[in-house]
């Protein structure tokens, strides 16, 4: 289907508007943009093989205890981020989006560090939760690009964006699993605030932005004030459940991977190692695809490639409960990158053509917080299930969650969204 009509009828933009005056920009902040989320998120993911180890290192000695403190601490930061990414979104169109790239790459690179400090397991969720809370530097780039990237562009600009963010949220763990035998779990956490204070210097180096706030701020009051109706805002809710459970499909085997790889027979020595390399083969996977379905959302549209996707994936999903051999996990694992890739891209492409542009940095930032709920249900879901069902009804529940979010996006685009 093609882009919605409203979108269609859009006038060509102002001159002097913002994504007018920053059409020089966006190719250079999109590269910095991909470098900052890959690397602020394979420094937050990266603790993921050995989180239980750390926490009984904090003095957690029950085993009951560890799993239960591993999970929230894991949690933590994607519920601080859930909180605050619309607030930045909302301050991004005030203040600027640079200034918000840096606030969460300073302050990332800080907590990171600071977790490898941390005396006992409560200092450690908090620290989590404060990444969290200030972070958000893949958050802000999706801002930034989604409302500087010429609308014709923006599947494409957000799948290549979205390559990054996808890869070191999954590459994280693998690096995770080999990085504590190096310079020990403690030092793991600096590396991390190193890399992420990389991403730092390159974004107050390299990222350019003309914004100016009398005229950027008060030209969104004043379009906000007069604009009577938001355009197409019906399917926002639809959009934002999808976005969720985008990432909850992704990350509700996390809570039961190491378990479930050691059911098929995979040495205890070897599951952290193995169960980073599972956890990353998603990222190759959509290394592969996610710029390919993003320009494939440019011409077929958006709902077509959401759902489609959505399918895809709960079928990619399904023979995950079936295998005999962890490397079959890992093919399927990267089988479903491939086609999860193109569901973020689409989904924000499809939130910027359905809102008014004053209004684009602040759905975009719930966008986010929709997308980091999903971060924080998936492995609550599939925790609880793999205890109470069994590890296999995690890949069933979560392929029919899947298609029924499929039927509703199917629904939202026959109702003319």
């Amino acid at each position: 289907m093609s882009l919605p009509a409203h979108a269609l009828a859009s006038p060509p933009p102002d001159p002097r508007s913002y994504v007018a005056r920053n059409d020089a920009f966006w190719r250079r902040n999109l590269a910095v943009c991909v470098f900052g989320s890959f690397t602020t998120l394979v420094s937050l993911s990266m603790l993921l093989p050995f989180l239980p180890l750390y926490v009984e290192q904090l003095g957690v000695r029950s085993p009951g205890a560890i799993v239960q403190w591993s999970g929230v601490a894991f949690g933590a930061t994607f519920f601080g981020t859930a909180i605050t990414a619309p607030v930045w979104g909302r301050l991004a169109t005030r203040f600027g989006r640079k200034p918000m790239l840096v606030r969460a790459a300073i302050g990332m690179a800080v907590v990171m560090s600071l977790i490898g400090l941390a005396h006992n397991v409560t200092e450690l969720v908090l620290l989590r939760l404060a990444a969290g809370l200030i972070g958000g530097y893949a958050s802000a780039s999706i801002v930034m690009i989604g409302t500087q990237a010429p609308r014709e562009r923006a599947g494409w600009a957000l799948g290549v964006l979205s390559t990054g963010a996808l890869a070191g949220n999954l590459i994280g763990p693998l690096v995770g699993g080999f990085l504590p035998t190096w310079v020990g779990i403690r030092g793991t956490f600096f590396v991390g605030g190193a890399m992420i204070a990389v991403a730092a210097v390159a974004t107050i180096a390299l990222v350019r932005e003309d914004f100016d706030r009398n005229v950027d701020a008060k030209a969104s009051a004043a379009a906000k004030g007069a604009t009577d109706a938001k355009p197409n805002r019906a399917v926002i809710p639809a959009l934002l459940v999808t976005a969720m459970m985008v990432l909850l499909a992704n990350m509700s085997i996390e809570p039961i991977i190491t378990v479930y790889i050691g059911s098929l027979g995979v040495p205890h020595a070897e599951l952290a190692r193995v169960a980073g390399i599972v956890m990353a083969c998603s990222a190759f996977g959509s290394m592969l695809t996610a710029p390919r379905l993003g320009a494939l959302a440019d011409r077929v549209g958006s709902w077509n490639v959401i759902v489609g996707c959505l399918i895809a994936t709960a079928l990619a999903m399904l023979p995950q409960a079936f295998v005999t051999h962890w490397w079959q996990l890992a093919v399927l694992r990267a089988i479903m990158g491939m086609t999860i890739a193109g569901l973020l891209p689409s989904i924000a492409k499809l939130v910027r053509h359905s809102v008014d542009e004053h209004n684009s940095g602040t759905i975009l930032g719930y966008l986010q917080s929709a997308q980091f709920s999903g971060q924080v249900v998936g492995p609550l879901i599939g925790g609880q299930i793999g205890a109470l069902v069994g590890l296999r009804a995690v890949f069933f529940v979560t392929a029919a969650l899947l298609v029924m979010c499929a039927g509703l996006n199917q629904w939202m685009r026959r109702r003319g969204g």
